[in-house]
Formats: C-alpha cells, sequence, structure tokens
C-alpha cells in the first residue's frame, strides 16, 4: 500500500546555494482565509522576482471548509461553516483551531522543478514530524495526505492525520499542510473530506490517538523535521513599533 513516492531522492530539495534561510513564522491568532490567501499570493510573487525570502507561515484558521481544484459540489453535507473555493490541488477540507495549518511557500526553480517530488518532500516532512511523537505516518498511492493505521477499529481501518495541497506560480510553491493536533474531529462528518467516502478510512488527530500534544509541541518538531528536508529557518522578526 506504501507508493514508490518514498524512492524519492529527497536530498535534491535542499536550500539553493547561497541562500540565506528560509523564514519561518508563526501567526498567534486565527487567521482569516482569504487575508492568508493574498499573503500568500503577494509573497509568492516577491520570491519569484527574488525580491523575498522564502516563507513557511504556521498559523490555525477560524472554523471553515475549503475546496480544492478537484472538489465537488456534493462533496458538502452540511453547511455549518463558510466555504471557500481554493487555488490548491485536492477536494473538500476542514480547517479550525486545533489544526496546524503550514503555508510554504518555496522557490522550487532554484531548489528542483519537479511537483511530484516536491508533495513526497511534504510528505516525508509530515511523517518526520509525527515520528516526533512515536506515530508511524504512511503514504497511500490511491489516498491523499498522511495515515495511520487504525486496527482498534477493525481489520483495514486507517484514519487521515495530515492534508496536503499545494499550488505553483512561476515555480513558487503556496498553500501546504495541515496536521490535526486537536480540532474538533465532528465537523470534519459535515463533509466527504477529501473526496473518500470509504466507511473504513476516517479522520484523526495526535489527541485523539491518546497523546498529550499542544499545538506548540508540533510547532517544534514541524521546524526540527522541516530542516532534516528542506534546509536551515531563519526565525520572523517582528517590525519594530515606535
Amino acid at each position: 500500500m506504501v507508493n514508490d513516492r518514498q524512492s524519492l531522492d529527497l536530498t535534491t530539495f535542499a536550500q539553493a546555494q547561497g541562500g540565506g534561510g528560509v523564514e519561518w513564522r508563526i501567526s498567534a491568532e486565527p487567521v482569516p482565509y482569504p487575508e492568508a490567501v493574498a499573503a500568500m499570493e503577494a509573497r509568492a510573487a516577491e520570491i519569484a522576482e527574488r525580491k523575498a525570502t522564502e516563507l513557511v507561515w504556521l498559523l490555525e484558521h477560524p472554523p471553515l471548509y475549503t475546496s480544492g481544484t478537484s472538489g465537488k459540489e456534493g462533496d458538502l453535507l452540511d453547511p455549518r461553516f463558510p466555504l471557500f473555493t481554493s487555488g490548491r490541488g485536492g477536494q473538500l477540507t476542514y480547517h479550525g483551531p486545533g489544526q496546524r495549518v503550514a503555508y510554504v511557500m518555496l522557490d522550487l526553480k532554484r531548489r528542483r522543478p519537479d511537483v511530484r517530488a516536491y508533495v513526497a518532500g511534504l510528505e516525508e516532512w509530515i511523517i518526520r514530524t509525527l515520528d516526533a511523537f512515536n506515530v508511524r505516518g504512511e503514504r497511500r498511492e490511491d489516498r491523499v495526505g498522511v495515515w495511520v493505521r487504525r486496527p482498534d477499529k477493525g481489520v483495514g481501518h486507517e484514519d487521515k492525520i495530515a492534508a496536503i495541497g499545494v499550488r505553483l506560480r512561476r515555480w513558487v510553491s503556496f498553500h501546504g499542510i495541515a496536521i490535526n493536533v486537536e480540532p474538533e474531529l465532528s465537523h470534519f462528518s459535515a463533509i466527504v473530506p477529501c473526496g473518500v467516502a470509504d466507511p473504513r478510512y476516517g479522520v484523526t488527530s495526535l489527541v485523539d490517538l491518546g497523546l498529550p500534544v499542544t499545538v506548540e509541541d508540533v510547532d517544534i518538531a514541524l521546524r526540527r523535521a522541516f530542516q532534516e528536508v528542506f534546509g536551515a529557518t531563519i526565525a520572523h522578526l517582528p517590525a519594530a513599533t515606535a
């Protein structure tokens, strides 16, 4: 069931020679989705013009649903929160408090212009992050994201713990990943998550798996694993105030 994306050489995604590190930014308050998309698009354009450094932006959203380029209208079962059409790949998903979203803006033209390999790099990043909490995340050939086996639920049962949805413009990536730390999992029942309707496949989180993990714990693991896969990071320094 594990696909051949594991065999890709991820070392080729190391930072471009002469790069000063990927900016690492964390937002303390939930960020509205339209505001986040506008900021990502602006930053990606600046990166493409070599006017800004690459960026990883960690945040949470208020409760909402997003539909990617493969989204289907019938996958929204209960419109309990706003639905935003997104230019990222993928179908419908839920975002909300307790879920760590990481928007990743990297210059793949300088690193490696290969979308498939880039997605494999994101998967590896998530898997290494989960490994810090002794959770075995796995890839699946027929299902996007990172999954954990749930033999406690029955034979062949698996739950999705992290989602991936990316977009590229001029070979600069944006959108990214989302890891379920402690979101309200019942909100996923209002959609067909990522188009997966098979009852054997559900959604889980680190806390749902019995781990007393905080978003801050995950942030530390994310940064360490990111540096292993993609290269050095530099802390975001807020602008000085008068």
